[in-house]
């Protein structure tokens, strides 16, 4: 079983708080607020996707990095990593 399906409540909470977040950004510029408030909103949203995120990324690293079935796998997942963080960082 892939370990984003057996996390897949967990992963999904957080997904749901991410589009309130990004519901109280959208409101907050329907509203006019101010570009600080609006920005306090933007970095809880970043921070909230970075965390997401890092844990998939954590999750893929000791499923299919550090407990691979074979020197094949791991190789093919790190990788598939090194593609994500590459991306990522950008």
């Amino acid at each position: 079983m892939s370990h984003t399906i057996r996390n897949k409540d967990k992963l999904l909470a957080r997904i749901r708080r991410l589009k309130g977040q990004m519901e109280a950004v959208e409101r907050a510029l329907d509203d006019a607020k101010p570009c600080g408030e609006v920005l306090q909103l933007l970095a809880s949203v970043r921070g909230a996707l970075s965390g997401l995120t890092g844990e998939v990324m954590q999750e893929h690293l000791h499923e299919h990095v550090v407990h691979a079935e074979n020197e094949d796998e791991r190789a093919r997942a790190a990788e598939d990593l090194a593609q994500v963080l590459k991306t990522y960082i950008r």
